[in-house]
This record gives structure tokens, sequence and C-alpha cells, in this order.
């Protein structure tokens, strides 16, 4: 059931949240443990995964640190999102 604050996944943002599943998955791990081993919150960890939000840099870094993998295997080849003016 959507909200009114609910966002849509642009396909930039549902890329980077199902590498981020896919890891998480792969290592066995429940989003809390995922979430606590990223150190974020669980709910914002399952937003990503349903790429409700995009990830400032800094979570990057604590997505790919949390997760023993390297920010380069979670950004590498996502779809380029158009500009913002468009």
């Amino acid at each position: 059931m959507s909200g009114p604050g609910d966002r849509s996944a642009t396909p930039t943002a549902a890329a980077f949240g199902a590498r981020v599943r896919a890891r998480r998955t792969e290592l066995g791990w429940s989003q809390e443990t995922a979430a606590h081993a990223c150190g974020v919150h669980w709910t914002y960890l399952g937003q990503i995964e349903r790429g409700r939000r995009s990830p400032r840099l800094e979570n990057i870094l604590r997505f790919a640190n949390g997760l023993q993998t390297t920010p380069g295997m979670l950004l590498d080849g996502l779809p380029v999102p158009p500009p913002a003016n468009e």
C-alpha cells in the first residue's frame, strides 16, 4: 500500500538496492544483521533495497564496508540518471 510520501524507484536506485540485497543474501544475513553491520537502521536498509531511497556517499561507503565488499561492486555499471534539469 502506497502512502503520499512514497517515492517511486528510479532505475538507478532500484539497481543499487538490488545489489545491496543480493550481497546481503549472499552473506546469509537478515536485514537487521546487515543494517547493524552497516551502521544504519534496518528500515533505512529496507528502503534502499526497494529503491525507495538514494543513499548519500557516506552511506554507500557504510554499505560497502558493512557488507564486506567495495563501493565499486555496488556502483559499477549502474544506469546513469538523466540530468536533473530534464
